[in-house]
Parts: C-alpha cells; structure tokens; sequence
C-alpha cells in the first residue's frame, strides 16, 4: 500500500523554499488526492480536462488545479471557470480560445509557454523562434485574460542523465533570458524521474505523481 503522506514529506524535504510541487494525481482516485490534501498540499495536476473538472466538482474548492496535458481548444471552456495555471500551451489558437473562456468567466488564466527540449517526437511544445513570436505578437498584447507567467518543458524519457541536463539547460536558459523582460515567475520542469536534476537547473515547480501516489493503474482509467 502506498503512503501518500510518507511520500509528500520525503519529497517536500528535497525542496527549496519557493518550490511549488504540483502533485499529479492523474489515474488517481478522489480518496488519494484527500490523503495528500489532509496534509495541507493544495496543488494537484491532470492531464485530462473531462477528469480534472470531475475531481474539481467532487473536492474542495480551494485546492489549485494545474493542467498539465495537452490541451485540445474545444476542451477548454470546461475548465475556464476554475482552472489555476496551464502548463502546456503551444499555439496562438490555443491562447486566444484561453483568453475568450476566461473573459466569459470574468477572469484571468495563468498560463505556460512549453518550450519542446525532447529529442523524442512524441513531445508536444513550441521551438524557440515560434515561442518568441508568440510572446512578441501584438495578438498576445490584445488577450487581457490570459497571463503568460513562464516556461514549461518536458525532458526525454531516457536513462542518460547529460541528455536530461542538455535539454533542461535549454529551457533553464531560455527562461533567465526572458524573466525580466516578461516578468516571469514560473519555470516548471521536473517529473518523478528528473525532478532532482530539474533541481539543479533552477526548477521552481515541478510536477510528480508516481513518487507520491504510486505506480498508475491505466487498466482501469
């Protein structure tokens, strides 16, 4: 059996002051994400936005909701009203539908850039040059209810940790050239089996699952 609580505080120990971790409940049921929240953790992420809104209406109302999936443009309206940071934008198309739900809900959505540093091909995300034209477009300047607080990227699925370091330095430098210049605030790289070096590339949220909640039971989701 797995302890969540266990798991959260082993983790939290590793963490900086200003480290947000987001914990991935994805696959998970509402009873692990209350374990986790008894300890005062608030922050959990689906990638999923039909499960997401599920959960959002079934627990409490002041837990923060990340999305952390791709995101599909005619999703988008169901999470508008509650949803606190998206991490996986990657068009223009996308952050004006973002834009459009959240004026409907008289809002602001904070959302992430994802910077593709994989070398896989099944990674979603914006190269750098279409990355910097969304950020200089004057179509971004007009969006009054989107916030583009920083960068997210994902680092490949391999064992060869100076890959992982290569492409983490990417998004890690991208990031400090634009901070200040855009005033960002968030740079989210770091999964279970990265998170410690995203660490040492200036990670200030990372987001893990199996390390909390357990090996994920896809059979049954």
């Amino acid at each position: 059996m797995t302890d969540i609580k266990k798991n959260l505080k082993t983790i939290k120990e590793k963490l900086a002051d200003g480290i947000t971790l987001v914990a991935v409940s994805k696959t998970k049921p509402n009873e692990d994400i209350l374990e986790a929240y008894d300890t005062g953790h608030r922050d959990f992420g689906e990638n999923k936005i039909q499960d997401m809104t599920d959960k959002y209406e079934a627990l409490p109302k002041d837990i923060r909701w990340h999305m952390i999936g791709h995101v599909q443009r005619n999703k988008v309206k169901y999470m508008a009203k509650y949803v606190h940071l998206i991490h996986a934008v990657d068009s223009l198309k996308l952050l004006k539908e973002i834009n459009k739900r959240a004026k409907n809900e008289e809002r602001q959505i904070q959302c992430l850039l994802q910077l593709k540093i994989a070398e896989e091909d099944s990674k979603f995300g914006l190269d750098k040059d279409d990355l910097l034209d969304i950020l200089k477009s004057d179509a971004l300047q007009s969006f009054e209810n989107v916030k583009i607080v920083g960068l997210m990227g994902m680092a490949t699925f391999t064992d060869d940790e100076q890959q992982i370091h290569r492409e983490f330095t990417q998004l890690e430098n991208l990031y400090f050239d634009l901070k200040d210049q855009y005033q960002f605030t968030t740079l989210s790289m770091g999964m279970s089996g990265d998170y410690e070096l995203a660490l040492e590339h200036h990670t200030n949220m990372v987001r893990i699952g199996s390390k909390i909640f357990g090996k994920r039971d896809y059979d049954n989701w």
